[in-house]
């Protein structure tokens, strides 16, 4: 099947989308463990920095990250006329 210029516009938009949501979720994953020992020295709400974005701030980031990948392409497929019909 030949792809138009329509298909590759949304399949690239798909991409830049799902690489900048794994990035962030990378960053929180594996550079913020990295640096834990360093970010021990701060606390938020008492407890030590580190200890809290591995212990709510990743799970509340987490659930950023799919709602804004649910929320774009649902936009994304009313934009390019592939939604499903409700």
């Amino acid at each position: 099947m030949k792809l138009t210029r329509r298909h590759r516009v949304y399949w690239r938009i798909n991409l830049i989308l799902t690489a900048s949501l794994l990035m962030v979720w990378f960053l929180i994953s594996f550079v913020t463990g990295y640096f834990a020992r360093e970010l021990n020295e701060y606390s938020f709400l008492g407890f030590p920095l580190s200890f809290y974005i591995f212990s709510q701030g990743s799970l509340i980031v987490y659930l950023l990250i799919i709602g804004i990948y649910v929320w774009v392409m649902n936009r994304l497929d009313r934009r390019f006329g592939v939604a499903e019909r409700r």
